[in-house]
């Protein structure tokens, strides 16, 4: 569904990682079968941002089937004297159509007002999606180099074509203090978890607000 202040962009890597917190408990990590609404906005943030907006996922489409591939890591230690061994689990050759608009922040700074030009950001974002970005693209870990260029979401085969799968309790993302809007969240971090779902090959992010599943981390400075 197209929204005001859209845009629409294809990210691809041979890896990526997005790390599933409770399989980091022994010091490895397993990465979801698909990337949270976090690491999108995040891929977003890098495309283009300005601390006078917002970005928020609309919505996903998986384009190619999802596999996983093992390697053996060697993590710096930091208490044991030697290095240890780890086993990561990534997700191999990716492609995602995005769909992301933004918002004006208004929990920002109130001399930030002036660049509130939704018509300047969204033609600076367009054309930052046709230069691949202001910033470099990571897929949940530095690791794993992406690469975004420009799409009309929905055109091309997904592999999930016609399917649908339920991908269970996941998160979200995270609220942070310049981001919150719900009163008691004001000051804090709260995380979000969701029950993520697709299908055709579409994932239709919930916005941040729309999020039941919520736990507040603790204080923060916004």
């Amino acid at each position: 569904m197209k929204i005001r202040n859209q845009i629409e962009y294809c990210v691809s890597a041979n890896y990526a990682l997005f790390s599933d917190p409770i399989a980091r408990m022994g010091g490895e990590k397993f990465s979801y079968m698909l990337p949270t609404y976090q690491a999108l906005k995040g891929i977003t943030e890098s495309i283009y941002w300005k601390p006078s907006i917002i970005w928020v996922v609309d919505e996903m489409r998986i384009m190619k089937p999802i596999r996983t591939e093992s390697k053996n890591i060697r993590p710096i230690s930091y208490v044991a004297p030697k290095n240890t061994l780890s086993v990561y689990t990534y997700l191999a050759d990716v492609s995602y159509q995005v769909r992301a608009h933004f918002i004006f922040n208004e929990n920002r700074r109130e001399e930030l007002e002036q660049d509130f030009n939704e018509n300047k950001h969204h033609n600076i974002a367009k054309r930052m999606v046709e230069k691949g970005g202001r910033r470099d693209i990571f897929l949940g870990t530095r690791e794993c180099q992406g690469y975004v260029e420009p799409c009309s979401f929905g055109e091309g085969e997904s592999a999930y074509h016609g399917k649908r799968l339920s991908f269970g309790i996941m998160v979200h993302g995270i609220t942070y203090p310049d981001e919150a809007v719900r009163e008691e969240e004001k000051g804090k971090m709260t995380v979000r978890l969701w029950n993520a779902r697709m299908e055709d090959g579409i994932i239709c992010f919930p916005s941040p607000e729309e999020c039941e599943i919520r736990r507040i981390l603790r204080d923060a400075k916004q």
